[in-house]
């Protein structure tokens, strides 16, 4: 009976457990530009304020809301009867002092004769000049205080300084404006067919822009025109806030002079041509910038890394075996990682399934096609 057991045991096969599927991505090596993205807001290329410089009562509104108007173009009118009877005041002010002038010219030309030949005394003469200087002067002051009061009343009618788009009243017809608490903003115009980006750079991303900058001067060996084409600074994108990238390529024309020495941030001003009007002031949008280029990069998928304590890892697949292999990491591309040490174009490394496998664990791998669902500038 116990032979019969045995040879029975060794007729039985042992059954060997089948290696699991596991998803590979093959490692890529490709030029791939390396963008910087900042947070900007959105500004008209030229938002001028329409100020009440005079106070008063409004008395008429001559423009559509959120419509063009033109330069020169009436906008306000402030009730004017006060800087019109100011007005009316110093010009006869005015004419009080030249009836003045005029006696004073009239007494000097009469005592001159006279006192070359010695009918006046000296003081005299030189009574009846002064007289005439001080008309002369006060004449001078009744003109100036009389175009003083012809400029107030002038700002009683208050005019487009620009052409471009005109915002949401601020005041309202038999409001009293120009004196705070009421308003002395009353609206203001843009100009919307370029627009201005203001973004902020810390100090340490600024100091990187610029050593990157210096590199691609010095890299470069093309005549000055070319160069200025590849110049990032006149290569910048706009992401908007539903994730599209405005169709238009803006420059950098502006940056301070100086940090912020209570932010730690610096200043940028970009300019983005606006033909279709989609930028509006106020907006915020993203502000893309390349920085530079890094040349045969090794790429991985962002999910093939695992992380612990700081160190980076990744399963790497050779033959049917899998291995440990820890990287380092360089700039981030979208949702692709450029690795700087660790692995070689080529190589495949384990994708989606890190939870089941392990280092000399024996696999079935199958090859498939990483498609990245990021811009390369996100």
């Amino acid at each position: 009976m116990v032979l019969l057991i045995v040879s029975s045991c060794k007729e039985k096969k042992v059954e060997k457990m089948p290696s699991p599927e596991i998803t590979v991505v093959e490692v890529q090596q490709k030029d791939v530009p390396i963008y910087e993205t900042f947070v900007g807001q959105v500004y008209g290329f030229s938002d001028i304020p329409i100020r009440a410089r005079v106070t008063g009562f409004l008395t008429g509104i001559y423009f559509e809301e959120g419509r063009k108007v033109k330069k020169g173009q009436l906008l306000y009118t402030i009730d004017p009867q006060e800087y019109e009877a100011k007005v009316a005041t110093q010009r006869s002010h005015l004419a009080e002092a030249k009836t003045g002038l005029a006696k004073a010219e009239s007494d000097l030309n009469r005592i001159k004769p006279l006192a070359e030949i010695n009918a006046v005394s000296k003081s005299d003469l030189d009574a009846a000049q002064a007289e005439y200087d001080a008309a002369r002067s006060y004449v001078l002051a009744m003109q100036s205080n009389l175009e003083f009061a012809q400029i107030n009343l002038g700002y009683c009618w208050i005019k487009s300084p620009i052409g471009g788009t005109i915002g949401k009243t601020k005041a309202r017809i038999g409001e009293f404006v120009g004196q705070d608490p009421n308003p002395v903003i009353l609206n203001t115009v843009s100009t919307t067919d370029s627009m201005r980006i203001e973004f902020f750079l810390t100090e340490a991303e600024y100091l990187r822009l610029a050593r990157e900058l210096k590199g691609h001067y010095q890299k470069e060996s093309v005549n000055q025109a070319d160069l200025d084409k590849k110049d990032p600074r006149n290569n910048v994108s706009l992401i908007l806030a539903d994730g599209s990238t405005f169709a238009y390529k803006g420059s950098i024309t502006f940056i301070n002079r100086e940090i912020d020495p209570q932010t730690g941030s610096l200043l940028v001003q970009a300019a983005f041509p606006n033909p279709n009007r989609l930028l509006k002031p106020g907006q915020y949008a993203k502000v893309v910038i390349q920085i530079n280029k890094a040349k045969g990069a090794i790429l991985i998928p962002q999910r093939c890394l695992m992380e612990l304590q700081g160190q980076y890892s990744v399963y790497v697949v050779s033959g049917d075996t899998v291995q440990s292999r820890q990287v380092k990491l360089g700039e981030r591309v979208g949702d692709l990682q450029i690795i700087t040490e660790g692995l070689k174009s080529g190589e495949k490394v384990v994708i989606d399934a890190l939870q089941r496998v392990g280092g000399g664990m024996a696999v079935k791998p199958k090859l498939i096609e990483f498609k990245s669902k990021s811009k390369t500038q996100d």
